[in-house]
């Protein structure tokens, strides 16, 4: 069995808990949370709000490997609280990202615990030795970055 792994990010922004739903529960702001090297584009026509059962197909940029199709499903939605998207079809054997948020004094804390095992059985840890664990690392670091710099309240501000 391969091995499983945890990420965990988490980050306290100021606003409110209304905006902040407003803003991941909307399927088109993934593409603000991510590197821009990745090369990300949402393949779906997304609605402005997601549900349970939103299947979503998104292409990414993978170093060594290329452009690369990935289907996740929305699901167990907790409104103002959290939800969970789950690989269907992509790079990772198992993905199963839990979001959640909760108003905390001075804003509102956003958590992420991704639990992911990767296919190719010895060969998938080399991957996730050498590489993987790196750049997943890299990813939820811009997401974090990214979520402070659109809650910050400065001109740039992008929320949708």
């Amino acid at each position: 069995m391969p091995k499983i792994h945890t990420l965990e990010r988490s980050v306290t922004v100021p606003t409110d808990l209304e905006t902040a739903w407003k803003f991941i529960s909307t399927p088109r702001n993934l593409d603000q949370l991510t590197p821009e090297d990745m090369a990300f584009n949402i393949l779906t026509d997304v609605p402005d709000e997601m549900y349970d059962g939103l299947m979503i197909e998104y292409r990414v940029k993978i170093p060594l490997i290329g452009s690369q199709r990935w289907l996740t499903e929305i699901k167990s939605i907790k409104d103002r609280h959290s939800f969970i998207d789950e690989q269907r079809v992509g790079p990772y054997s198992i993905w199963h990202h839990y979001h959640s948020i909760e108003e905390v004094e001075g804003g509102v804390h956003f958590f992420d615990r991704v639990t992911y095992t990767l296919p190719f059985w010895i060969f998938g840890d080399i991957a996730h030795a050498v590489y993987v664990k790196r750049e997943l690392n890299r990813i939820f670091d811009y997401r974090k970055e990214a979520m402070i710099r659109i809650f910050s309240g400065s001109p740039s501000n992008q929320l949708t």
